[in-house]
């Protein structure tokens, strides 16, 4: 090989926007439906930072028919005049050159979000057409960007205006996105989110597409939106709200509350607006302040057994938390251009310190409330060291070799590999014998449902384990369930759910869901669940006494297929699992070599809750209403291609 074939000609230096429009993952994430709608958000963040210093109370997010999206706040303005440094116009910086804004100098910006500078000339670099027009100084001025980022109308006036703020519009750029459709529920719930958070804003929502239009206003903030929350739940305090100032600049909001029958955790955090997925400083701080708040309660009042103290995962059982924090621009430091995690060091003690005071506060004025929470606590913990006794016994049993199976039905896998083993959930005996001919023995398990699986939400212990699909789950994942369920424990690396691809098995899938998110949530946060996706049709021919095929999963790749094995094809149309051979089965759905998997999970917390609340609660009147305005009825399969679409 020649050492010589790589010279500095091979060097090369993407100038304006052109790295973004290379590499748009790198900045919003992908460029499927979700890094689609981060477009939305990087101009509604710019918007939110002007109301969040103070400047304007209404924001506006239109969706237009021609696909394209616009945002109009009661702003400053962003400037219109020519930068010094560069002899160019301040907003065609902002629009056209990354690292270019008003955010990295703290007197234009106390806290804001976009603290990059990169939002908006991302959203650019991304779009087929921007235009941006600005109502500043009495006067209204407009530049239009094209292909990306190029300029195609430069700056202009246009008239004279006394109103002031920035409107935004945008078309996303098809070349880049797999879909370019807003759609309405993802940006109502951000933006309802935002109202949350933001109890002196208006913002309004139109959807031109659809002719409807939503106004979010919450006059009391946090706790509205834990109440939000928590609607369709038995609450056993009221929501919980505290504030606090720092010295540093960083100020922290809290809203909290109990509910029981809830064995999970609902912590949401956010810095300045801008949702913190995955954590970091601000909810260490608040998993130690309050532990700490607890504990020494308890403690105090002799109220903990045996003197144990209460382990953190005890205290936060059944808890929904809000934590919002506005950080100073020189403090605030996020992980990653998409800011899923806050790394600012202060925000842990902060927090930590703000929640011991005020919680032990409320512990100490709210004597009555305080013995609730605390039994609720101790009751987490005893049934958590009563679970790993149960589970250790059990291990030095000679009766864990003869593990009992509530189901004759789970054909298991032979590998002891628990993390390279696969659980198959399959619905119906005729698809799970099919499965038991098709499968990998060493490390795939068939488990087949007998008839449609219990509907988990809002139901007695005693009715869920007296089902005994269920039981069969909880048995054969061998991890426990609920509060006493640990994630260290389940036998299998991937629990797959195959169902038939119509509305029975999306029904299916559903209820299994709802088991798993209500019972199991670990197992879909750290990505062991998945749901499998059969095709739906087999397109085939007799070719020289051998048989030529191809598999379609929708009527898209049914066209193709016919053109791919030409005339004289015949078509075989899947109703079910049950009609595929083994062979077939195999290899579309089961070989981990050939097959397609969706892996559910949890990218909204909040949206997912609400979902399940609705979809899955026993409101009959908001569950149809929820289906009256968003299910087609005109289109059979369009539940289908929903799910399809939404991954």
């Amino acid at each position: 090989m020649a050492l010589n074939n790589y010279t500095a000609d091979d060097i090369h230096v993407l100038k304006g926007l052109e790295g973004v429009r290379k590499r748009p993952a790198m900045y919003i994430g992908s460029t499927n439906s979700s890094g689609l709608h981060h477009l939305v958000w990087e101009v509604v963040t710019n918007s939110v930072d002007e109301a969040l210093s103070g400047y304007g109370n209404k924001i506006t997010i239109t969706l237009h028919k021609d696909g394209s999206c616009s945002v109009l706040d009661e702003g400053r303005g962003i400037p219109v005049g020519i930068n010094k440094e560069t002899n160019r116009p301040a907003v065609e910086l902002v629009f056209s050159e990354l690292h270019a804004g008003g955010k990295f100098n703290n007197t234009v910006y106390k806290s804001a979000a976009g603290l990059h500078g990169v939002g908006a000339s991302v959203t650019n670099a991304l779009s087929s057409w921007l235009d941006v027009t600005i109502y500043r100084d009495g006067l209204i001025s407009h530049i239009r960007f094209k292909d990306g980022g190029k300029i195609d109308v430069p700056l202009e006036v246009l008239g004279t205006s006394k109103k002031h703020g920035t409107l935004v519009r945008f078309l996303p750029d098809p070349t880049i996105f797999s879909t370019t459709e807003f759609k309405w529920e993802t940006v109502s719930n951000y933006v309802q989110e935002l109202a949350f958070l933001m109890k002196q804003v208006t913002f309004i929502l139109i959807d031109e597409r659809i002719n409807q239009t939503q106004e979010f206003h919450y006059d009391h903030g946090l706790i509205e939106y834990v109440e939000n929350l928590n609607q369709n739940k038995t609450a056993i305090s009221p929501v919980i709200h505290f504030d606090d100032y720092d010295t540093s600049g960083i100020v922290t909001e809290i809203a909290m509350q109990y509910c029981a029958a809830d064995y999970n955790e609902n912590i949401y955090s956010y810095a300045n607006n801008i949702r913190t997925r995955d954590g970091g400083s601000h909810e260490a701080g608040f998993r130690a302040g309050i532990t700490r708040a607890v504990n020494d309660f308890a403690e105090n009042n002799k109220l903990l057994k045996n003197n144990k103290k209460l382990e953190g995962s005890d205290i936060r059982e059944g808890l929904t938390a809000i934590i919002s924090l506005k950080v100073p621009e020189e403090l605030l430091q996020f992980e990653g251009q998409t800011k899923g995690k806050l790394n600012t060091p202060e925000a842990l003690s902060i927090v930590s310190n703000v929640v011991y005071n005020k919680f032990t506060y409320y512990l100490t004025e709210n004597k009555e409330m305080a013995m609730q929470i605390i039994k609720k606590c101790i009751d987490s913990q005893q049934a958590r060291i009563a679970a790993r006794k149960a589970k250790d016994e059990a291990r030095s049993s000679k009766k864990a070799k003869t593990e009992i199976i509530l189901s004759d039905k789970l054909t298991p896998a032979q590998s002891k590999d628990y993390k390279k083993n696969e659980l198959f959930i399959v619905e119906g005996d005729s698809a799970g014998g099919t499965a038991k001919k098709g499968r990998d023995r060493l490390h795939q398990a068939i488990l087949p449902l007998r008839g449609v699986p219990l509907n988990t939400d809002s139901i007695s212990l005693e009715r869920l384990l007296a089902n005994k699909e269920i039981a069969t789950i909880i048995n054969t994942i061998g991890a426990g369930f609920g509060q006493t369920f640990d994630i260290d424990d389940i036998k299998y690396g991937k629990i797959i759910i195959m169902t038939d691809a119509d509305t029975d098995g999306a029904h299916i899938q559903t209820l299994l869901l709802t088991f798993f998110y209500h019972y199991m949530r670990q197992l879909i946060l750290n990505g062991h669940v998945y749901v499998a996706v059969p095709p739906l049709y087999r397109v085939y021919k007799e070719v020289n006494h051998k048989i030529v095929q191809e598999y379609a999963w929708d009527d898209s790749q049914l066209e193709q297929a016919k053109k791919k094995i030409g005339a004289n094809y015949k078509i075989n149309r899947y109703k079910g699992l049950g009609e595929m051979n083994d062979v077939q089965l195999k290899e579309t759905t089961m070989d981990p070599k050939t097959r397609t998997l969706i892996q559910v999970s949890i990218e909204d917390p909040f949206l997912v809750e609400k979902r399940v609340s609705v979809l899955m609660g026993k409101d009959a009147g908001v569950r149809r209403k929820w289906v009256e305005d968003n299910v087609d009825f005109t289109n059979n399969d369009s539940f289908i291609k929903e799910v399809k679409n939404n991954g």
